[in-house]
């Protein structure tokens, strides 16, 4: 356990940004699998939507440093691809 007043007052402040931060990448993955959902159901219009939405909340999550960079490159490109080929295929 925390010795000092500081290491206390670091602690409520980690399980605090701890809990924002699980609030946080659960949304990114809600929003990723509801758009690859709409992309594999073969919504046009609403995936195009949705695949946004999920792109703009990753995004997001990078700049408050929640997620790596790389991983939502990754997610976004995943996304991507599987857009283009629904689309591709209609």
């Amino acid at each position: 356990m925390a010795n000092t007043k500081s290491a206390k007052k670091s602690i409520k402040v980690n399980e605090r940004r701890r809990l924002r931060n699980l609030s946080a990448r659960s949304a990114v993955k809600t929003a990723f699998r509801k758009a690859n959902e709409a992309v594999t159901g073969q919504k046009g219009n609403e995936a195009r939507l949705l695949v946004g939405a999920a792109c703009s909340n990753i995004d997001s999550c990078v700049s408050k440093g929640i997620v790596h960079a790389n991983t939502a490159a990754r997610k976004k490109s995943r996304l991507a691809l599987k857009l283009n080929k629904s689309l591709a295929a209609q």
